[in-house]
Protein backbone atom coordinates (compact mmCIF):
# COMPACT_ATOMS: atom_id res chain seq x y z
CA UNK A 1 0.00 0.00 0.00
CA UNK A 2 1.74 3.06 -1.29
CA UNK A 3 1.20 6.69 0.48
CA UNK A 4 2.09 9.86 -0.94
CA UNK A 5 1.31 13.85 0.50
CA UNK A 6 -1.37 14.10 -1.09
CA UNK A 7 -3.18 11.12 -0.85
CA UNK A 8 -2.80 11.68 3.38
CA UNK A 9 -3.97 14.80 2.93
CA UNK A 10 -7.22 13.25 0.94
CA UNK A 11 -7.48 11.31 3.94
CA UNK A 12 -7.08 13.50 7.09
CA UNK A 13 -9.40 16.14 5.31
CA UNK A 14 -11.87 13.54 4.43
CA UNK A 15 -11.59 12.05 8.62
CA UNK A 16 -12.08 15.87 9.92
CA UNK A 17 -14.18 16.78 7.49
CA UNK A 18 -17.27 16.32 9.92
CA UNK A 19 -14.85 16.64 13.32
CA UNK A 20 -18.18 15.98 15.26
CA UNK A 21 -18.75 12.35 13.39
CA UNK A 22 -15.25 11.39 13.56
CA UNK A 23 -14.47 12.62 17.38
CA UNK A 24 -17.65 10.65 18.56
CA UNK A 25 -16.91 7.43 16.31
CA UNK A 26 -12.78 7.83 17.62
CA UNK A 27 -13.99 7.90 21.30
CA UNK A 28 -15.73 4.26 20.67
CA UNK A 29 -12.26 3.06 19.71
CA UNK A 30 -10.20 5.60 22.69
CA UNK A 31 -12.62 3.86 25.30
CA UNK A 32 -12.47 -0.01 23.96
CA UNK A 33 -8.89 0.32 24.18
CA UNK A 34 -8.54 2.32 27.08
CA UNK A 35 -10.57 -0.15 29.36
CA UNK A 36 -8.74 -3.01 27.76
CA UNK A 37 -5.41 -1.93 29.03
CA UNK A 38 -6.60 -0.78 32.42
CA UNK A 39 -8.52 -3.96 32.79
CA UNK A 40 -5.25 -5.65 32.02
CA UNK A 41 -3.09 -3.03 34.39
CA UNK A 42 -5.55 -3.47 36.86
CA UNK A 43 -6.20 -7.49 36.80
CA UNK A 44 -1.83 -7.15 37.01
CA UNK A 45 -2.01 -4.45 39.97
CA UNK A 46 -4.91 -6.35 42.04
CA UNK A 47 -3.44 -10.02 41.52
CA UNK A 48 -0.06 -8.24 42.84
CA UNK A 49 -2.02 -7.22 45.68
CA UNK A 50 -3.39 -10.11 46.76
CA UNK A 51 0.21 -12.31 45.96
CA UNK A 52 1.75 -9.77 48.17
CA UNK A 53 -0.42 -10.74 51.08
CA UNK A 54 1.01 -14.73 50.44
CA UNK A 55 4.67 -13.38 49.95
CA UNK A 56 7.09 -15.66 51.08
CA UNK A 57 5.20 -18.20 52.94
CA UNK A 58 4.89 -21.46 51.37
CA UNK A 59 2.59 -23.26 49.24
CA UNK A 60 3.13 -26.33 50.42
CA UNK A 61 2.50 -25.73 54.19
CA UNK A 62 0.34 -27.39 56.02
CA UNK A 63 -0.21 -26.31 60.30
CA UNK A 64 -1.69 -27.90 63.04
CA UNK A 65 -2.81 -26.52 66.11
CA UNK A 66 -5.00 -28.14 69.27
CA UNK A 67 -8.57 -27.59 69.81
CA UNK A 68 -11.39 -29.02 71.91
CA UNK A 69 -11.68 -32.75 71.23
CA UNK A 70 -15.27 -33.67 69.47
CA UNK A 71 -15.10 -36.91 70.14
CA UNK A 72 -14.82 -39.44 72.88
CA UNK A 73 -11.78 -41.86 72.94
CA UNK A 74 -10.37 -44.29 75.10
CA UNK A 75 -12.52 -43.44 78.50
CA UNK A 76 -12.26 -39.49 77.54
CA UNK A 77 -15.20 -37.63 77.15
CA UNK A 78 -15.50 -35.08 74.50
CA UNK A 79 -14.70 -31.16 74.60
CA UNK A 80 -11.41 -32.39 76.64
CA UNK A 81 -8.65 -29.54 76.03
CA UNK A 82 -5.09 -30.38 75.44
CA UNK A 83 -2.02 -29.30 74.34
CA UNK A 84 0.96 -30.10 71.87
CA UNK A 85 4.29 -30.28 72.94
CA UNK A 86 7.81 -30.37 71.92
CA UNK A 87 7.99 -34.43 71.53
CA UNK A 88 5.41 -33.90 68.48
CA UNK A 89 7.78 -32.27 66.33
CA UNK A 90 10.07 -34.85 66.75
CA UNK A 91 7.10 -37.37 65.68
CA UNK A 92 6.29 -35.78 63.08
CA UNK A 93 9.97 -36.40 62.08
CA UNK A 94 10.36 -39.70 62.10
CA UNK A 95 6.67 -40.82 61.39
CA UNK A 96 5.88 -38.59 58.77
CA UNK A 97 9.35 -38.68 56.48
CA UNK A 98 7.82 -36.52 53.68
CA UNK A 99 7.71 -33.50 55.63
CA UNK A 100 10.81 -31.24 55.29
CA UNK A 101 10.60 -28.55 58.00
CA UNK A 102 8.52 -29.32 61.11
CA UNK A 103 8.88 -26.12 63.35
CA UNK A 104 7.21 -24.75 66.43
CA UNK A 105 5.20 -21.45 67.28
CA UNK A 106 4.96 -20.20 70.69
CA UNK A 107 2.46 -17.54 71.47
CA UNK A 108 2.22 -14.92 74.44
CA UNK A 109 -0.81 -12.59 73.19
CA UNK A 110 -0.46 -9.11 73.15
CA UNK A 111 2.00 -6.88 75.33
CA UNK A 112 2.83 -3.77 76.14
CA UNK A 113 6.07 -2.76 74.44
CA UNK A 114 7.50 0.47 74.96
CA UNK A 115 10.50 2.35 73.45
CA UNK A 116 11.55 5.67 74.82
CA UNK A 117 7.93 7.61 75.99
CA UNK A 118 6.29 5.71 72.74
CA UNK A 119 4.22 2.29 73.76
CA UNK A 120 2.23 -0.29 71.74
CA UNK A 121 0.13 -3.51 72.12
CA UNK A 122 1.67 -5.79 69.84
CA UNK A 123 1.37 -9.55 69.33
CA UNK A 124 4.75 -11.55 70.53
CA UNK A 125 5.47 -14.66 69.05
CA UNK A 126 8.37 -16.99 69.26
CA UNK A 127 9.94 -18.84 66.71
CA UNK A 128 12.91 -20.40 65.46
CA UNK A 129 15.33 -19.65 62.97
CA UNK A 130 13.54 -22.75 60.60
CA UNK A 131 10.47 -20.74 60.49
CA UNK A 132 11.81 -18.40 58.28
CA UNK A 133 11.38 -21.23 55.22
CA UNK A 134 7.77 -21.71 56.10
CA UNK A 135 6.86 -17.92 56.05
CA UNK A 136 9.62 -15.74 54.58
CA UNK A 137 10.28 -12.92 56.02
CA UNK A 138 10.52 -9.12 54.41
CA UNK A 139 13.60 -7.74 56.45
CA UNK A 140 13.57 -3.38 56.26
CA UNK A 141 16.59 -3.52 58.31
CA UNK A 142 18.39 -6.05 60.21
CA UNK A 143 18.22 -9.49 60.13
CA UNK A 144 15.84 -12.21 61.28
CA UNK A 145 16.25 -14.49 64.24
CA UNK A 146 19.48 -17.00 63.68
CA UNK A 147 20.45 -20.01 65.40
CA UNK A 148 22.83 -18.71 67.73
CA UNK A 149 19.79 -16.26 69.43
CA UNK A 150 17.80 -19.54 69.94
CA UNK A 151 20.68 -21.47 71.37
CA UNK A 152 22.03 -19.25 73.53
CA UNK A 153 18.31 -17.51 74.82
CA UNK A 154 19.62 -13.74 73.37
CA UNK A 155 16.95 -11.33 74.73
CA UNK A 156 16.81 -9.91 70.87
CA UNK A 157 13.61 -9.22 68.88
CA UNK A 158 12.49 -8.41 65.30
CA UNK A 159 9.90 -5.85 65.02
CA UNK A 160 6.93 -5.98 62.47
CA UNK A 161 6.59 -2.69 60.51
CA UNK A 162 3.50 -1.38 62.34
CA UNK A 163 5.52 -1.49 65.14
CA UNK A 164 8.31 0.08 63.82
CA UNK A 165 6.50 3.12 62.70
CA UNK A 166 4.74 3.73 66.32
CA UNK A 167 7.58 3.20 68.71
CA UNK A 168 10.40 5.15 65.71
CA UNK A 169 8.11 7.70 64.42
CA UNK A 170 11.34 9.61 63.57
CA UNK A 171 12.92 6.67 61.10
CA UNK A 172 16.03 5.48 60.42
CA UNK A 173 17.75 1.92 61.18
CA UNK A 174 16.19 0.98 64.88
CA UNK A 175 18.54 -1.96 64.60
CA UNK A 176 20.77 -2.11 68.41
CA UNK A 177 17.96 0.30 69.99
CA UNK A 178 16.06 -1.30 72.97
CA UNK A 179 12.49 -2.09 73.68
CA UNK A 180 10.54 -3.28 76.83
CA UNK A 181 7.81 -5.74 76.48
CA UNK A 182 6.30 -5.61 80.26
CA UNK A 183 9.48 -5.86 82.23
CA UNK A 184 11.83 -7.39 80.15
CA UNK A 185 14.49 -5.61 77.97
CA UNK A 186 15.25 -6.77 74.14
CA UNK A 187 17.44 -5.61 71.47
CA UNK A 188 16.02 -4.85 68.11
CA UNK A 189 18.19 -6.65 65.54
CA UNK A 190 15.67 -6.32 62.65
CA UNK A 191 12.45 -4.75 61.03
CA UNK A 192 10.27 -7.09 59.06
CA UNK A 193 7.73 -5.58 56.72
CA UNK A 194 5.44 -8.21 55.79
CA UNK A 195 1.98 -6.98 55.39
CA UNK A 196 -0.56 -8.29 58.16
CA UNK A 197 -3.47 -9.16 55.69
CA UNK A 198 -2.06 -12.37 54.35
CA UNK A 199 -1.94 -15.66 56.71
CA UNK A 200 -1.13 -14.81 60.14
CA UNK A 201 -0.86 -17.00 63.22
CA UNK A 202 -1.46 -15.46 66.39
CA UNK A 203 -1.89 -11.79 65.26
CA UNK A 204 -1.23 -9.24 62.17
CA UNK A 205 2.50 -9.75 60.99
CA UNK A 206 2.69 -6.14 60.97
CA UNK A 207 1.59 -5.95 64.47
CA UNK A 208 3.77 -8.40 65.81
CA UNK A 209 7.41 -8.93 67.73
CA UNK A 210 8.83 -11.82 67.33
CA UNK A 211 11.34 -13.87 69.88
CA UNK A 212 13.95 -16.59 69.99
CA UNK A 213 11.43 -19.21 71.01
CA UNK A 214 14.01 -20.29 73.79
CA UNK A 215 13.24 -16.85 75.04
CA UNK A 216 9.64 -16.75 75.19
CA UNK A 217 9.24 -20.10 76.99
CA UNK A 218 11.51 -18.78 79.59
CA UNK A 219 9.99 -15.60 80.00
CA UNK A 220 6.36 -16.42 79.62
CA UNK A 221 7.18 -20.09 81.71
CA UNK A 222 5.57 -21.96 78.53
CA UNK A 223 7.59 -24.85 79.02
CA UNK A 224 7.71 -27.60 76.29
CA UNK A 225 3.78 -26.17 74.66
CA UNK A 226 3.47 -25.65 71.61
CA UNK A 227 0.69 -23.60 70.41
CA UNK A 228 0.78 -24.25 66.40
CA UNK A 229 3.04 -26.61 64.25
CA UNK A 230 4.07 -25.16 61.36
CA UNK A 231 5.16 -28.09 58.67
CA UNK A 232 6.34 -27.69 54.63
CA UNK A 233 6.11 -30.68 52.39
CA UNK A 234 9.51 -32.18 49.91
CA UNK A 235 9.25 -30.89 46.58
CA UNK A 236 6.43 -33.07 44.59
CA UNK A 237 4.81 -33.75 48.24
CA UNK A 238 0.80 -33.26 48.04
CA UNK A 239 0.76 -31.97 51.38
CA UNK A 240 -3.14 -33.17 51.17
CA UNK A 241 -2.40 -36.78 50.98
CA UNK A 242 -0.51 -36.90 54.23
CA UNK A 243 -2.57 -34.39 56.22
CA UNK A 244 -4.25 -37.73 57.84
CA UNK A 245 -0.95 -39.10 58.96
CA UNK A 246 0.32 -35.86 60.66
CA UNK A 247 -2.86 -35.65 62.33
CA UNK A 248 -3.41 -38.89 63.28
CA UNK A 249 0.58 -39.22 64.77
CA UNK A 250 -0.30 -35.65 67.05
CA UNK A 251 -3.50 -37.14 68.18
CA UNK A 252 -2.35 -41.11 69.53
CA UNK A 253 0.47 -39.06 71.56
CA UNK A 254 -2.58 -37.21 73.49
CA UNK A 255 -4.83 -40.19 73.58
CA UNK A 256 -6.89 -38.26 71.04
CA UNK A 257 -9.11 -40.02 68.49
CA UNK A 258 -6.61 -39.60 65.06
CA UNK A 259 -10.47 -39.49 63.20
CA UNK A 260 -11.38 -36.28 65.73
CA UNK A 261 -10.63 -33.75 62.75
CA UNK A 262 -12.14 -30.87 64.69
CA UNK A 263 -9.97 -31.66 67.74
CA UNK A 264 -6.68 -31.78 65.63
CA UNK A 265 -7.08 -29.21 62.91
CA UNK A 266 -4.83 -29.36 60.01
CA UNK A 267 -4.87 -26.29 57.72
CA UNK A 268 -3.70 -27.24 54.71
CA UNK A 269 -2.22 -23.96 52.36
CA UNK A 270 -2.93 -26.12 49.26
CA UNK A 271 -6.22 -25.64 49.16
CA UNK A 272 -6.08 -21.49 49.76
CA UNK A 273 -3.51 -21.42 46.61
CA UNK A 274 -5.58 -23.26 44.24
CA UNK A 275 -8.54 -21.13 44.86
CA UNK A 276 -6.45 -18.46 44.42
CA UNK A 277 -5.12 -19.92 41.13
CA UNK A 278 -8.86 -19.97 40.14
CA UNK A 279 -9.38 -16.74 41.21
CA UNK A 280 -6.66 -15.29 38.97
CA UNK A 281 -7.42 -17.23 36.18
CA UNK A 282 -11.30 -16.10 36.34
CA UNK A 283 -10.14 -12.39 36.86
CA UNK A 284 -8.20 -12.63 33.57
CA UNK A 285 -10.82 -14.14 31.40
CA UNK A 286 -13.15 -11.23 32.53
CA UNK A 287 -10.32 -9.08 31.76
CA UNK A 288 -9.90 -10.04 27.93
CA UNK A 289 -13.65 -10.60 27.42
CA UNK A 290 -14.89 -7.71 28.78
CA UNK A 291 -11.63 -5.80 26.71
CA UNK A 292 -12.47 -7.17 23.46
CA UNK A 293 -16.13 -6.99 24.19
CA UNK A 294 -15.60 -3.09 24.22
CA UNK A 295 -12.84 -2.33 22.08
CA UNK A 296 -14.71 -4.52 19.40
CA UNK A 297 -18.08 -2.55 20.04
CA UNK A 298 -15.81 0.69 18.94
CA UNK A 299 -14.74 -0.84 15.99
CA UNK A 300 -17.53 -1.69 14.87
CA UNK A 301 -19.07 1.86 15.97
CA UNK A 302 -15.91 2.91 13.36
CA UNK A 303 -17.39 0.08 10.38
CA UNK A 304 -20.48 1.57 10.34
CA UNK A 305 -19.70 5.38 10.15
CA UNK A 306 -17.43 4.43 7.48
CA UNK A 307 -20.06 3.15 5.77
CA UNK A 308 -22.20 6.20 5.90
CA UNK A 309 -19.47 8.06 4.53
CA UNK A 310 -19.15 6.05 1.89
CA UNK A 311 -22.65 6.23 0.77
CA UNK A 312 -22.46 10.10 0.77
CA UNK A 313 -19.42 10.21 -0.78
CA UNK A 314 -20.73 7.85 -3.83
CA UNK A 315 -20.36 10.56 -6.05
CA UNK A 316 -17.38 11.14 -5.58
CA UNK A 317 -16.38 8.14 -5.86
CA UNK A 318 -17.91 7.54 -8.89
CA UNK A 319 -16.08 10.28 -10.75
CA UNK A 320 -12.74 8.77 -9.59
CA UNK A 321 -13.55 5.79 -10.88
CA UNK A 322 -14.30 7.21 -14.38
CA UNK A 323 -11.08 8.94 -14.75
CA UNK A 324 -8.98 6.15 -14.10
CA UNK A 325 -9.13 4.82 -10.40
CA UNK A 326 -8.60 1.42 -10.06
CA UNK A 327 -10.08 -0.85 -7.17
CA UNK A 328 -6.84 -1.25 -5.53
CA UNK A 329 -7.09 2.66 -5.57
CA UNK A 330 -10.04 3.12 -3.85
CA UNK A 331 -9.45 0.24 -1.50
CA UNK A 332 -6.51 1.40 0.03
CA UNK A 333 -8.09 4.99 0.68
CA UNK A 334 -10.83 3.83 2.28
CA UNK A 335 -8.63 1.40 4.71
CA UNK A 336 -6.30 4.29 5.68
CA UNK A 337 -9.01 6.21 6.60
CA UNK A 338 -10.23 3.18 9.25
CA UNK A 339 -6.61 2.17 9.88
CA UNK A 340 -5.86 6.14 10.70
CA UNK A 341 -9.32 6.89 12.43
CA UNK A 342 -8.63 4.00 14.85
CA UNK A 343 -5.01 4.21 15.52
CA UNK A 344 -5.22 7.94 16.49
CA UNK A 345 -8.17 7.00 19.13
CA UNK A 346 -6.33 4.03 20.13
CA UNK A 347 -3.06 5.32 20.96
CA UNK A 348 -4.90 8.54 22.66
CA UNK A 349 -6.29 5.70 25.16
CA UNK A 350 -3.43 4.16 25.54
CA UNK A 351 -1.38 7.51 26.55
CA UNK A 352 -4.60 8.17 28.92
CA UNK A 353 -4.37 4.81 30.10
CA UNK A 354 0.17 5.17 31.03
CA UNK A 355 -1.69 8.13 32.69
CA UNK A 356 -4.27 6.55 35.17
CA UNK A 357 -2.28 3.38 35.97
CA UNK A 358 0.98 5.32 36.75
CA UNK A 359 -1.18 7.59 39.47
CA UNK A 360 -2.78 4.38 40.70
CA UNK A 361 0.74 2.74 40.98
CA UNK A 362 1.88 6.02 42.87
CA UNK A 363 -1.04 5.74 45.30
CA UNK A 364 -0.04 2.19 46.18
CA UNK A 365 3.48 3.34 47.18
CA UNK A 366 4.84 3.13 50.64
CA UNK A 367 8.33 3.72 52.17
CA UNK A 368 9.47 4.05 48.48
CA UNK A 369 8.23 0.52 47.64
CA UNK A 370 6.08 -0.50 45.35
CA UNK A 371 2.74 -2.46 46.74
CA UNK A 372 1.78 -3.91 42.93
CA UNK A 373 2.82 -2.94 39.72
CA UNK A 374 -0.58 -1.56 37.26
CA UNK A 375 1.48 -0.87 34.16
CA UNK A 376 1.54 -2.89 31.36
CA UNK A 377 4.36 -4.60 29.82
CA UNK A 378 6.51 -3.73 26.44
CA UNK A 379 4.92 -6.89 25.03
CA UNK A 380 1.36 -6.45 26.06
CA UNK A 381 1.32 -2.38 24.83
CA UNK A 382 2.51 -3.50 21.63
CA UNK A 383 0.12 -6.29 21.03
CA UNK A 384 -2.64 -3.80 21.76
CA UNK A 385 -0.56 -1.34 18.75
CA UNK A 386 -0.97 -4.36 16.65
CA UNK A 387 -4.57 -5.16 17.49
CA UNK A 388 -5.21 -1.64 16.41
CA UNK A 389 -4.49 -1.69 13.22
CA UNK A 390 -5.94 -4.77 12.48
CA UNK A 391 -8.88 -3.68 14.19
CA UNK A 392 -8.37 -0.79 11.92
CA UNK A 393 -8.30 -2.52 8.99
CA UNK A 394 -11.12 -4.62 9.46
CA UNK A 395 -13.34 -1.45 10.38
CA UNK A 396 -12.45 -0.56 6.80
CA UNK A 397 -12.97 -3.55 4.85
CA UNK A 398 -16.31 -3.25 4.47
CA UNK A 399 -16.95 0.28 3.69
CA UNK A 400 -14.21 -0.22 1.08
CA UNK A 401 -15.37 -3.07 -0.27
CA UNK A 402 -18.97 -1.69 -1.20
CA UNK A 403 -16.96 1.52 -2.68
CA UNK A 404 -15.20 -0.64 -4.92
CA UNK A 405 -19.15 -1.76 -5.96
CA UNK A 406 -19.75 1.75 -7.09
CA UNK A 407 -19.78 1.62 -10.82
CA UNK A 408 -19.48 5.33 -12.40
CA UNK A 409 -22.65 5.46 -14.58
CA UNK A 410 -24.79 4.38 -11.43
CA UNK A 411 -22.95 7.13 -9.56
CA UNK A 412 -23.69 9.80 -12.48
CA UNK A 413 -27.17 8.07 -12.62
CA UNK A 414 -27.54 9.27 -8.60
CA UNK A 415 -26.08 12.61 -9.37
Amino acid sequence: MKFDIDACREIIDTITRNKSRSILTGFGVFWGIFMLIVLIGGGQGLKELLQQNFAGFATNTAVIWSQPTTKPYKGFRKGRMWQMDLKDIDRLHHQVPELDVVTPLVFSGRRSVVAGDKSYQASVQGVRPDYARVSAPQMFYGRYINDVDDRDSRKVCVIGKQVYKTLFPQGGDPCGQMVRIDSTYYTVVGVDYKGGNGVNFGGRADETITLPQSVLRKVYNRGQQVDIIATTGHKGVVMSRIADRMRATVARSHLVDPADEKGVMVFNTEVLFAMLDNLFNGVNFLVWLVGIGTLLAGAIGVSNIMMVTVRERTVEIGIRRAIGATHMVILSQIMSEGILLTAVAGMGGILFRVCILQMTELANTSDGIVAAHFQVDFWTATGAAVLLCVLGGMAGLAPAWRAMSIKPVDAMRDE
